[in-house]
Formats: structure tokens, C-alpha cells, sequence
């Protein structure tokens, strides 16, 4: 084919995977995460005082979702590269999750909320980390960043809705056929999430090499585009597929764990949108209220973190995009923490979503910039940084006591301090990849003669 016959296929085929995969994605992460943090408008709504919770159990109940999210990532990862049938096992994974959640308003004691947050946190963790994955088998380096924004988009938006959805539920179903309302709450969004997963089985693509609805010369186009962005093959077949190489070359590559320390701070900071509803509380004002005034934080949030994707990704910059958001996040939590007045306050909360998640983002778009191929390494690196850097949220959940409002003093200052580790973390990676850039300039230079040893892979920086 012609460069620009090449061009018109590629644009097609792209447009083609795009309304596919990423209009159904972003659906279902919307849904993941109101699973996921819909117990914080429970609270609100009068789960605490149904289920007779004192002490610090709210806080384990929390806690508890993210040592099954912990557990389970890096080996469903593995399995879903392995398996090479993204629109079956994460469907599948969500119908799973939506099952337990709606589960979650038969509960009446505290033994039974844990068992069911425990349980949605081993199904919820197949779904982020696959879903990173599965972009960085269809986009090239510098189209990623932007579609992992987009996805992650997915969450904020959620948050925004979390708000206006428990409200409305509040308002209007509290004592509905003998129910409270945090009951209708879990309930609902959990059929919806049932109803939305069973449409993705016959809307979301498998692999380039593996999709129905794509023909041959599309097959071939998309995985010639991947090769030649990174000058390697990815995904061939499930034999091609090994657990213990991808997971071991994984462990044993310093970049990951810079990545993984670059990551982790801005976790750990995010921490504070499982408690939003409660942070707002301290605002002053009443139930419906406080729900109402978490939509705009996240609105703009969302529009900051496509923004800083969309120009991270038009640019091929990296490391900028990852420092400056935490930068403005380190000021609003230092702004957050120095007031309760109204004003000052609710502006340092505007920006704290959008700026720990707009360099969150582009961090985790930045994993399979680096970690390319093969494959199984790739979607181990993911889940193992995507599992490690969530432990934080385990103990993270003790950092939000109802002792500690308005204020909030210990949270906001531990997640000033996780910030600031980010940017160490990211600073060092950056001079890292910068000399090996250097170190392949050489290669390169010692090889012109030789064509098959000369590599035109550089990491973006």
C-alpha cells in the first residue's frame, strides 16, 4: 500500500476500535468505581447506624476491598494475556462484581459487609489493570496517554454522578418498600452494572490478532503499526504467553519499581476520594447538600486530566506532565489544610481530584511507554504496579477518622509528603531514561552498518 492509502486504513481502523472499545470501557470503569466507592454515600445515608458500625469497622470495611485487589491483579493479568479474549473475561469479571454488590443490601451485620467488600475487591481487580493492558495492545506509544485518560476519565466522572446518584436516592427511595436507602443505593447500581456488562460481551475487541469484527488486512495493519512504533512483535498466540517469564522479567527491571514509586504518591494522595463525601461534610453543610457539592471537584477534575493527557500525548513529553499536576496538588492540599473556611477550602478541594490524578494518568500511561514488549511482561508490570501502589489504600482508610473533621490535619499531611515522594521517584526515573536513551544513541552509532542491530527505539521523556 501507498503511505497515504496506509494512512486512510489506519485513521478508519482506529476510529473503528476507538467507539468500540474506548465508549465501552469508560462505561463500565463509571460503573467500576461506583461499586467500588458508593460506600461512602452509604455512610451518608444511614449504613452506619443500620448495621450498628463503631469504632474504626467503617474504616476496615474500606480497608478490606483493596487486600482482595491486592491479591488477585497481577495473576488476572497474566491470565488475560494468556487467554487473549478481553471481551469475555472482563465482561464476565463485571457481571461477577455486580452480583456482589447488589448482595451488599442484604447485609445486617459487620461480618457480612466484609465479606462482601472482600469478595468485589478479587473480581473488581481484574478489570482496571486489564483494561490498561488491552490499550496498550491497540495504541502506539504517543496515542496512549490520551486513551488512558479518557478510560480513567471513567472514575472522575463517577465520582461526579456518585454525588448527584446518592442524592437523588436519598431524597426519594429512603423507606421505599421497607428499604433504607443506602440499601437502594447498592441495589441499583449493581443491576445497572449486570445490564451494562452483558452488552460489553458483544461491543469490546479481543487482541489485534484475535478480533472477529476487524478483517485481515485491519488484523494486519493493527499489528504492524504496534511493531513498528517499538521495532518488536507483541502479543502472537497464547503459547507465546508464559506467567513466570513475564512476571519474573517484570520483578527484575529497575524501571518498574521507579514507575511503581512514581505512582504510589499520587495513590496514596487519591486515597481522599473514598472519603470525598466526608471531607465535604466538613464544609457545613447538610446531607443532600455535601452530595451535591462533590459533583464540580470532579467535573473539574476530569476536564484538567484530559487536558494534560491530550497535550502530553500531542507533545511526546512525559515527565512535565507528571510533575507539574503534583506540584499544584502538593498547594492544594496545603491550601485544604490551612482553613475551613468555606471558600478557600472548597477551592483547594476543585483542584486536589484534577491535579493528583491528571499526573496519576499520565504515569500509568507511561508504564507500557516504557515496558513496551514482550507482552506478558508488559501486562505484568501493569498489574504489579497497579497492585502495589494500591496497597496504600489499606491503610490509608485509617487516615479519614470522624475525630479528625473538618480539619483533616494527618491525611492532608501525610499526602503532601506521598506527593513530594512521586516527584522524587519521577525525577529519577527521568535521568534514568534519558541515559539510556544516550546509552542506545551509541548502539546505534557502533551499528550503522548493520541494519538489523540498529535500533530507532527511544523512551519519550
Amino acid at each position: 500500500m501507498s503511505d497515504s492509502e496506509r494512512s486512510l486504513m489506519e485513521r478508519k481502523m482506529i476510529r473503528k476500535v476507538d467507539f468500540r472499545l474506548l465508549t465501552m470501557t469508560i462505561l463500565m470503569y463509571i460503573l467500576n468505581y461506583l461499586d467500588r466507592n458508593n460506600i461512602a454515600s452509604a455512610k451518608l445515608a444511614g449504613m452506619q447506624t443500620d448495621l450498628r458500625l463503631h469504632g474504626n469497622q467503617y474504616e476496615t470495611a474500606v480497608s478490606i476491598l483493596f487486600v482482595g485487589y491486592i491479591l488477585m491483579q497481577v495473576p488476572s493479568n497474566l491470565l488475560l494475556n494468556k487467554l487473549g479474549k478481553p471481551s469475555i473475561y472482563l465482561p464476565s469479571c463485571m457481571v461477577a462484581w455486580g452480583i456482589v454488590s447488589t448482595a451488599t443490601a442484604a447485609t445486617t451485620t459487620f461480618g457480612g459487609l466484609l465479606v462482601c467488600r472482600l469478595l468485589l475487591g478479587i473480581i473488581e481487580a481484574a478489570y482496571f489493570p486489564g483494561c490498561l493492558y488491552l490499550l496498550s495492545c491497540w495504541y502506539t506509544r504517543k496515542e496512549l496517554v490520551k486513551r488512558t485518560a479518557l478510560l480513567y476519565s471513567g472514575s472522575i466522572i463517577s465520582g461526579a454522578f456518585s454525588g448527584l446518584f446518592a442524592a437523588g436516592i436519598t431524597q426519594n427511595l429512603d423507606g421505599a418498600r421497607g428499604l433504607s436507602a443506602w440499601r437502594w443505593l447498592f441495589i441499583i447500581e449493581g443491576c445497572m452494572t449486570i445490564t451494562v456488562a452483558i452488552i460489553a460481551c458483544f461491543i469490546i475487541p479481543d487482541l489485534p490478532r484475535t478480533t472477529p469484527w476487524l478483517n485481515d488486512q485491519e488484523k494486519k495493519l493493527a499489528v504492524w503499526r504496534l511493531e513498528a512504533d517499538i521495532g518488536e512483535d507483541d502479543w502472537v498466540d497464547s503459547n507465546h504467553q508464559s506467567f513466570v517469564t513475564g512476571a519474573k522479567a517484570a520483578f527484575f527491571d529497575y524501571k518498574v519499581w521507579l514507575l511503581l514509586g512514581s505512582v504510589y504518591g499520587s495513590t496514596s494522595a487519591g486515597s481522599i476520594t473514598t472519603f470525598f463525601p466526608a471531607v465535604m461534610k466538613g464544609l457545613g453543610k447538610g446531607t443532600v447538600e455535601t452530595l451535591l457539592l462533590t459533583t464540580p471537584p470532579y467535573l473539574i477534575g476530569a476536564v484538567m486530566l484530559l487536558i494534560n493527557a491530550w497535550h502530553a500525548d500531542k507533545t511526546g513529553e512525559r515527565y512535565l506532565h507528571i510533575t507539574l499536576p503534583s506540584v499544584l496538588a502538593i498547594a492544594s492540599f496545603i491550601l485544604g489544610v490551612s482553613t475551613t473556611s468555606f471558600a478557600p477550602r472548597y477551592v483547594a478541594m476543585c483542584f486536589v481530584v484534577g491535579s493528583v490524578y491528571s499526573g496519576y494518568v499520565v504515569c500509568l500511561g507511561y508504564i507500557s511507554n516504557v515496558i513496551p514488549r514482550p507482552a506478558d511482561k508488559r501486562a505484568a508490570a501493569i498489574a504489579m504496579i497497579n497492585c502495589i501502589s494500591n496497597a496504600c489504600s489499606i491503610y490509608t482508610s485509617y487516615f479519614y477518622p470522624d475525630s479528625d473533621a473538618p480539619r483533616y490535619t494527618k491525611a492532608f499531611c501525610i499526602n503532601i509528603g506521598m506527593l513530594a515522594m512521586s516527584l522524587c521517584f519521577a525525577t529519577i526515573l527521568r535521568i534514568a531514561l534519558g541515559r539510556e536513551n544516550k546509552r542506545l544513541d551509541r548502539e546505534d552509532g557502533a551499528n550503522l552498518e548493520n541494519p538489523v542491530r540498529n535500533s530507532r527505539f527511544r523512551y519519550l521523556l
